[in-house]
């Protein structure tokens, strides 16, 4: 019998159409060449030549690739989600650079700036010459954005923002970061440009997840703005969660390619060791694992595509987004794991991906709304009653 990919068992390349399936191929050419063979380095040594790779990806089309004009591609959500599945299937570093830069910083631009704002910054965005990143995010402020200490204070037709973000990808080599801040008005977005006198953006190092990605701290320290900077079409905390949906359906379908990656590894594995005289995949134990495994992934699968068809057709909402991101993480998560199971301690190393996207996921699994806040949402949305309180 030939054996069939986890996904082909579950035939998910039928309902994906011609042209989102070509976008797909071409993401996941691009990760093989240019990405695949420098992620041990990359992910050992901490860094990433991020404006490098951000000038190849947007060569390639698929920054802020599902936002019309302004240089943009104007691709389907289902496009759009299959290529974070393939950016992260190599590593969730690359897919949040991609996320941040279109869900985040130019979806911000794109979805409430004013028209000069959009013609100043989304062509050299979606270009990949001028890097985004988005300032929401505080220290003591993450599931509870409402409560951000960052101010903005109107002094004549300036802005001046003082504050501190926390946990921002691509933030140390952003040309321009959109944040967020309480002003007498309810919350309002602010363009700043990261040359601006006042703004600083150290990089945070250590990290034992998410080494292939540049994360930093805000400090916004009297930063002078023009009237021109403030976003118009944002107030109150909705803009900035009109964002971090973007974001997050990006994640439904980006978690899939980490675990992806990590359970066809394991069945490459399992096929070439030879355990007690026979490949450790002819072992039940094994293939109860990889069975489950499979289970999982492909119904991960079916319901990112589903919710690409509810985006396309513009019906999403935010709470269904909740559903894709908590399942298709935490379950990804469960399968990185397991896979390195499987591996033992070979799995442990860089010469296979497996430990690299568990380390990665566990950051994936609490970043853009932990599983709990999605919990809650759900639970919301099921009773009608709120419970973040």
């Amino acid at each position: 019998m030939n054996p069939q990919t986890p996904l082909g068992l579950f035939g998910t390349d039928a309902i994906i159409n011609d042209e989102d399936r070509a976008i797909r191929d071409t993401v996941r050419a691009f990760t093989d060449e240019r990405i695949r063979p420098h992620l041990e380095e990359w992910f050992e040594a901490g860094a990433l030549p991020a404006r490098e790779v951000a000038q190849e990806l947007g060569k390639l089309g698929v920054l802020g690739m599902h936002l019309e004009g302004y240089g943009c591609s104007g691709t389907s959500a289902t496009a759009y989600g299959l290529a974070c599945m393939e950016l992260e299937a190599a590593d969730s570093g690359l897919r949040s650079l991609v996320s941040v830069q279109g869900s985040l910083a130019m979806f911000a631009i794109w979805k409430h700036g004013s028209e000069e704002q959009k013609q100043e910054w989304l062509p050299q965005m979606a270009a990949g010459e001028a890097i985004g990143c988005f300032g929401l995010t505080e220290p003591d402020f993450g599931s509870d954005p409402s409560g951000m200490r960052t101010r903005a204070k109107r002094e004549g037709d300036d802005w001046i923002l003082n504050g501190t973000k926390m946990w921002i990808t691509n933030g140390s080599i952003a040309d321009v970061a959109v944040v967020w801040a309480q002003t007498d008005d309810k919350i309002r977005g602010f363009i700043v440009p990261t040359e601006t006198p006042g703004f600083s953006a150290p990089e945070i190092t250590r990290k034992l997840s998410l080494r292939a990605s540049v994360t930093s701290e805000l400090v916004l320290d009297n930063v002078r703005l023009p009237a021109s900077a403030i976003l118009p079409g944002a107030k109150g905390l909705a803009g900035p969660l009109s964002c971090l949906n973007e974001a997050r359906y990006g994640i439904v379908f980006g978690a899939l390619g980490a675990a992806r990656d990590c359970l066809e590894t394991a069945i490459s594995y399992t096929k070439d060791r030879d355990v007690f005289g026979k490949p450790l995949a002819g072992y039940q134990a094994t293939q109860l694992k990889l069975a489950n495994m499979t289970l999982e992934l492909g119904k991960g699968m079916l319901l990112a595509l589903h919710l690409g068809t509810l985006k396309d057709a513009g019906q999403l909402r935010a709470e269904q987004v909740s559903l894709g991101k908590l399942n298709n993480v935490r379950e990804s998560l469960a399968i990185a794991r397991e896979c390195r199971t499987l591996l033992g301690a070979n799995g442990i190393t860089l010469e296979y991906p497996v430990l690299r996207h568990a380390n990665n996921l566990e950051s994936v699994l609490t970043y853009e709304g932990t599983s709990e806040v999605h919990q809650l949402v759900i639970g919301q949305a099921v009773t009608g009653l709120p419970a973040f309180r």
